[in-house]
């Protein structure tokens, strides 16, 4: 059984950096569970995610700043458990780099005119691998 503080080892590490998506979990104000598949790059030991400043994930993470994060492989999973902060404005040049890199993707582009981007950055208290909770 592995540490769940100890940042996951490289074969979890490879999948994080090609996998696509992974499912986000937040919380709604009456305690029920919101989930979507988001885009992510996962650097510094942490996910990013790049959403609509808008969205009802950003409402939620206002709210109750505890999230879930699972990718999407059913027989190999990768499951984190941490606690989002919410960046508006200017991000990391490192991060917007990554995101373009992996998807083609400016992550600080607003989807509307008037609209706004907001970066997740969520640090994790602990993995969950290999179907087993740590």
């Amino acid at each position: 059984m592995s540490d769940p503080f100890v940042p996951p080892g490289s074969a979890v590490r490879d999948r994080l950096a090609r996998e696509r998506n992974v499912w986000l979990c937040t919380v709604r104000p009456d305690g029920s569970p919101h989930v979507t598949p988001v885009w992510f790059v996962f650097l510094r030991d942490r996910w990013w995610i790049g959403v609509d400043g808008t969205s009802v994930k950003v409402r939620n993470v206002e709210k109750f700043s505890r999230v879930s994060l699972a990718l999407e492989d059913g027989v190999s999973p990768v499951v984190a458990e941490g606690e989002a902060v919410l960046h508006r404005g200017q991000f990391p040049e490192e991060i917007t780099e990554a995101f373009a890199v992996k998807y083609g993707w400016d992550v600080s582009a607003p989807r509307t005119p008037d609209g706004e981007r907001v970066l997740l950055e969520v640090s994790v208290r602990r993995w969950l691998l290999a179907g087993v909770a740590q």
